[in-house]
């Protein structure tokens, strides 16, 4: 039977229609009651107030129907208010809200973690501990890998991004606006350079060689191979801009965590659950991390995270080390469910795919058009651009990305931005999107940039 279509049942006109100017009037009166309400350390990107949304489109409060671009940061991506995940809610929130896992236990907790037994890289023995958000499955997973080696330091990379809790924040590299003012910062973490072909400065040629190499050599000189209890990578990275490192690479740090005794931790929390055209993003290369994290596009919406493991590394943990009043709650597990099955009845990876195929040669066309675009990055609906100076120079240009969101987020193009220089733009569009919307939104790109580079 044929994979079901993402785009049945949603009920919200699949259109960008924009009826007044963004933000509208009644999104003006919730931003000015947010800036009374809600601290000022909540920045909003676009304050056009989201009532509903469906498919690839979000509809603010004035009647706006934008073109979704961001699916709230990866996580809506088998949309917004997916079928599947909705019948769930509905049917567990009449059951029951919450009895605590740790206190009286039931059967979406378990459901869920099968479920991760089962899609994670790997046919090893798996066992899965589940939280609320993905900086709490990296704390978590970065307690069971010292538990487990009885080692303390932790090696991450430049550019990473991992959260912001006290512990994550240090594994996190930018400062601005994720860490400043903020510490100090838990010790015993360690930063390796990490394999980012445009700016490796040899070049992209003779990255992944000499970015394994100084990653071997940091670890061996700065950190002592018998103490290092973990090496944590996203295999993308996100908020560092989307930095896919050359083929191999991944591949090389596993075998040399293997080597040491070192678990391997694949962050990928944003790189997920059909995101980049796999299950997980480490499936493209084989790679099996010891511990996988999880979020975002795990629950269709609804905060759940994990962290899942081999067997003898997870139950190294004493009982009652792991858990959370919330972690796990029934409606997030049922939601989970729903998601994971929506992702399995639409073949997710392949419409990941299918919006590559999409986007590629639109983005290509912009870097040959426009000296500024340096590069073209990414896998399935996980894409990424980078703006430089230009000319070969590759001084990074957040002035002009600024620009050139504004620009798309005044035509009802809801665009994100990444990168530790702030001159990326990163595109997640959620996997129910249409066609026709996902080309309109190439077609909205291609007047920003004519728009603000002439």
């Amino acid at each position: 039977m044929a994979p079901r279509a993402f785009d049945e049942r949603v009920s919200i006109d699949q259109n960008r229609r924009l009826v007044t100017s963004l933000p509208g009037p009644r999104s003006q009166e919730l931003h000015a009651r947010k800036n009374a309400a809600v601290s000022s350390g909540v920045g909003v990107g676009l304050p056009a107030y989201i009532e509903k949304a469906g498919g690839g489109i979000l509809v603010d409060v004035d009647g706006n129907h934008l073109i979704d671009f961001g699916s709230g940061i990866a996580v809506t991506t088998v949309g917004n208010a997916a079928p599947a995940v909705v019948a769930n809610v509905q049917e567990q929130v009449a059951d029951l809200t919450h009895t605590c896992f740790m206190v009286t236990p039931y059967e979406e907790y378990v459901a869920v973690a099968e479920a991760l037994a089962e899609l994670t890289p790997g046919d090893h023995e798996k066992r899965s501990a589940l939280f609320n958000s993905g900086a709490e499955a990296v704390e978590n997973a970065i307690k069971i890998a010292r538990t487990y080696t009885g080692r303390d330091a932790v090696v991450a990379f430049d550019h990473a991004y991992h959260g912001r809790t006290n512990l994550t924040m240090a594994l996190t590299a930018k400062s601005m606006p994720y860490k400043h003012g903020f510490g100090p910062f838990s010790p015993e973490v360690y930063r390796a350079p990490m394999a980012y072909p445009l700016r490796w400065p040899t070049g992209a040629d003779r990255c992944g060689d000499e970015a394994f190499q100084a990653f071997v050599d940091m670890v061996h000189t700065q950190v002592g191979e018998t103490n290092c209890a973990a090496v944590i990578i996203e295999p993308i990275q996100g908020e560092g801009g989307f930095i896919v490192p050359p083929q191999g690479w991944l591949s090389r740090i596993a075998d040399f965590c293997r080597e040491h005794g070192i678990v391997l931790i694949a962050d990928e929390i944003q790189t997920g659950f059909c995101r980049t055209g796999d299950w997980f993003a480490c499936d493209h290369e084989g790679v099996v991390p010891d511990l996988i994290t999880t979020a975002k596009g795990i629950a269709g919406g609804l905060p759940l995270a994990a962290v899942t493991g081999r067997a003898e590394i997870m139950d190294s943990v004493h009982s009652g080390g792991l858990g959370g009043t919330y972690g796990g709650n029934p409606v997030a597990c049922a939601a989970a469910l729903g998601a994971i099955a929506t992702m399995k009845e639409t073949d997710a990876c392949a419409r990941a795919k299918q919006i590559e195929a999409l986007f590629v040669p639109r983005l290509e066309a912009l870097r040959s058009k426009y000296d500024v675009v340096a590069d073209v990055r990414g896998r399935g609906a996980m894409l990424a651009i980078e703006l430089t100076a230009g000319a070969g120079d590759l001084t990074p240009n957040p002035k002009a990305t600024a620009a050139i969101n504004a620009y798309c987020h005044s035509q009802g193009l809801v665009t994100l931005t990444a990168g530790t220089f702030g001159n990326v733009f990163r595109f997640l569009p959620p996997l129910s999107s249409p066609d026709h919307l996902l080309t309109e939104g190439l077609d909205i790109i291609d007047e920003a940039f004519a728009s603000v580079l002439g």
